[in-house]
């Protein structure tokens, strides 16, 4: 996997470039993933140290939880992080990053709130909650 990844939200206000590895991406199906996102939540995550964000001015930040907060774009909306209070990763959306990125879904959280109208049938495993060492604000947080 290649060690440095661009990406930007839709209209391009808020770009991004990472360093070092990514984790593999995570798809929530929590309620709070699924309103935002209008599905589901497929990110990946990188230390903050290793993220430059241009058009930060551009960012808004929206308290999720007790514990963090998620950014999107105010001029296009892009969904764009998930950022816990303390925390020395970043949440990004996979959707973000320019292709080819590389990326690979692992795994499925929250499967026991996902939306009603579709399936998982990808054969990845699913967690009816979160997964043991991976931080989330949960479905009802």
């Amino acid at each position: 996997m290649n060690d440095e990844h661009s990406g930007s939200c839709l209209c391009g206000a808020v770009r991004f470039r990472t360093r070092g590895k990514l984790r593999e991406v995570v798809a929530c199906h929590c309620s709070q993933c699924r309103k935002q996102t209008g599905l589901y939540y497929a990110a990946t995550n990188v230390p903050r140290d290793n993220i430059t964000i241009e058009g930060e001015e551009a960012i808004t930040w929206y308290r999720a939880s007790s514990f963090a907060r998620r950014g999107f774009c105010r001029t296009c909306g892009s969904a764009l992080f998930w950022l816990a209070d303390v925390a020395d990763e970043i949440s990004i959306m996979a959707g973000l990053f320019d292709q080819p990125s590389d990326l690979q879904i692992a795994y499925h959280i929250y499967c026991a709130d996902k939306g009603d109208f579709y399936e998982i049938g990808d054969g990845l495993p699913q967690y009816r909650q979160g997964r043991p060492g991976l931080a989330t604000a949960g479905p009802s947080d």
